[in-house]
């Protein structure tokens, strides 16, 4: 049982003891804002003054007969209770429980934070998406951001993840680079980089055309309808050369970030287009006779609106025969299942298709009820810079490759006359560049957009990534000194003053199951930069590594615990922490 818990049952068996009905006894607690006021505060003798009505005692008078009734009960780990305000109740830990909570930060180290919350579920998450014959762009890298972080999140609070790349190797815009492909050859020698490159700008010349010149536009549907039926040599060679090229810098990408599931490959699931778009149309059909599809002027469609007004009419299989999207969609959640049997599966998008996907879900719901109720959209905002918005379809592309690139240069300014090897500089510049791009959008709600600052991203005080990088490389350096002096990190003799620090510390598994419930990396990125500040306070006010202090021993146990946090956190970030900067 955690410390929440125990306060929890404490202030329960109070009001029980009381006379207070079991029914309307419920606990809410929280961490004061400023910490002077209690490590837990509880407003249950407000609530209940309010739900009593002409019976209820005065708030502050129940508080206090609450505070005395738990303190009798005499619990090693509360050093104080203390009734505050109109009726709040604070909590103030022991001594003793933040000692203890360092020593289990040492004794557990990198699975520190680790809960069984959710260990009888089956998660699969759908992320990243890029489709080939595109580049990869910030789009993609935020989604691949989000999706990575809450693979991670979850498998902390103990479920069995599945990491799931969904990809368009079929469609309209593999047809618009293919039919620019047929008028400027691949070069196959070239560099994935390159080829990746010179797709995305086949695909941008393809949609030019496509919007501008009917006769290429006719020739584009041509070379779609070859696509889905594999009749052009020639379409074929250049289809199955531009797929690989694409899916296999792809993963060169993949590795960069940092997303690996474990076996050699980014992702558990690989699943396209081309095989989920014949059992989404199969299904579409199939459920035409009970009246969840209808034909519409030669295609066949949801009409979302006789379910729900606030939903609009889809098309599922369009005039030429072939499945949409949606159908394709459709098809997915089943094959997703038949190949996970998740309990839950998370798909994670742009915003930009919110309705859309009420559209989906509800056709779904009608189709596959079972796996409509499985499934969760969590969608994110659109990553900007300052230039403003980016389309693949006029060639205006922000790629993934180009943003990382920049941002890894001005880090390669800061540290050019630091004393490391070039191959440090580059280890060093590209993990603290990608750390502060992660970090840029984990910080935020999902759902918001995010304009990607480089200055606040790249400072090495506050908010951002390469600052949390920089405290850890501190905390470490402290533990180097230490063992240099011979002082080895024990919690046998202790300050008689807690410091902030300690009393930030143990809260990080508690943050771990609130962000991981909640879909929110953002709460795990908060909270480690409110432990990085204090611990710099810290640090500033504090000889740490001192022969002549009987606790210095402790305080760099303090300093261990820290590393390992802000390690763990990072991690559940997706983001490295580095050895040095």
């Amino acid at each position: 049982m955690n410390i929440q818990d125990k306060i929890k049952d404490l202030i329960k068996k109070a009001l029980i003891d009381l006379g207070t009905p079991k029914e309307m006894v419920t606990i809410q607690i929280e961490h004061p804002t400023d910490l002077a006021l209690g490590d837990y505060s509880s407003n249950v003798a407000l609530i209940l003054s309010k739900q009593l009505g002409a019976t209820a005692k005065n708030p502050v008078d129940l508080a206090k007969k609450i505070a005395e009734h738990i303190k009798k009960e005499k619990k090693d780990f509360i050093k104080d209770i203390q009734v505050a305000g109109p009726g709040f109740i604070n909590f103030f830990l022991s001594r003793d429980f933040f000692v203890d909570s360092v020593a289990e930060i040492l004794k557990k180290d990198a699975t520190y934070g680790k809960n069984t919350k959710h260990w009888k579920e089956k998660v699969l998450i759908e992320y990243t998406d890029p489709n080939p014959f595109k580049e990869f762009h910030i789009g993609h890298l935020m989604s691949n951001t989000i999706g990575e972080s809450l693979s991670r999140l979850i498998e902390w609070s103990g479920a069995k993840v599945a990491r799931a790349n969904y990809q368009g190797d079929v469609g309209l815009h593999v047809a618009k680079a293919l039919w620019a492909m047929t008028k400027e050859l691949p070069k196959p020698d070239a560099t994935p980089l390159h080829q990746a490159e010179y797709l995305g700008k086949m695909y941008s010349q393809g949609a030019k055309v496509y919007d501008e010149d009917e006769k290429a536009k006719k020739e584009i549907i041509e070379i779609n309808k070859k696509i889905y039926n594999r009749s052009d040599k020639k379409i074929n060679e250049l289809y199955d050369w531009g797929r690989k090229a694409s899916l296999d810098y792809f993963e060169i990408v993949y590795k960069k970030l940092g997303t690996d599931h474990g076996a050699g490959k980014a992702f558990n699931y690989y699943f396209f287009e081309s095989e989920t778009g014949a059992y989404g149309k199969k299904v579409v059909e199939e459920h035409l006779k009970d009246g969840v599809f209808e034909k519409s002027d030669n295609a066949i469609v949801f009409r979302g609106e006789k379910y729900d007004p606030a939903l609009h009419t889809r098309v599922f299989i369009n005039s030429e025969g072939l499945p949409t999207y949606e159908a394709k969609e459709l098809g997915l959640a089943k094959i997703k299942y038949d190949e996970y049997s998740y309990t839950t599966s998370i798909v994670v998008t742009g915003n930009e298709v919110n309705d859309y996907f009420k559209v989906l879900l509800k056709a779904m719901s009608l189709v596959f009820p079972e796996l409509a109720e499985k499934t969760k959209h969590v969608s994110h905002g659109m990553l900007r810079l300052p230039t403003g918005k980016m389309s693949s379809r006029t060639g205006d592309v922000i790629t993934a490759e180009s943003l990382i690139e920049e941002v890894q240069n001005l880090i390669l300014e800061k540290i050019k006359d630091r004393e490391f090897t070039e191959a440090q500089k580059k280890e060093i510049s590209e993990t603290v560049a990608i750390g502060a791009i992660k970090y840029s959008i984990l910080k935020q709600s999902v759902g918001k957009d995010i304009i990607f600052d480089f200055d606040k991203s790249l400072s090495f005080e506050g908010d951002s990534g390469p600052y949390l990088q920089y405290v850890y490389v501190r905390a470490k350096s402290i533990l180097k000194k230490a063992k240099e002096e011979g002082i080895k990190p024990q919690v046998k003799k202790s300050p008689e003053e807690i410091s902030d620090v300690e009393r930030m510390l143990y809260r990080f598994p508690e943050i771990v199951e609130r962000a991981s419930d909640d879909y929110a990396p953002q709460a795990i990125a908060t909270y480690l930069v409110h432990l990085a500040g204090l611990f710099n306070t810290y640090y500033a006010q504090t000889k740490i590594v001192n022969k002549e202090d009987e606790s210095s021993a402790y305080k760099v146990a303090l300093a261990e615990a820290v590393s390992w946090v802000i390690k763990n956190g990072l991690d559940i970030l997706g983001i490295k922490a580095p050895e040095r900067m």
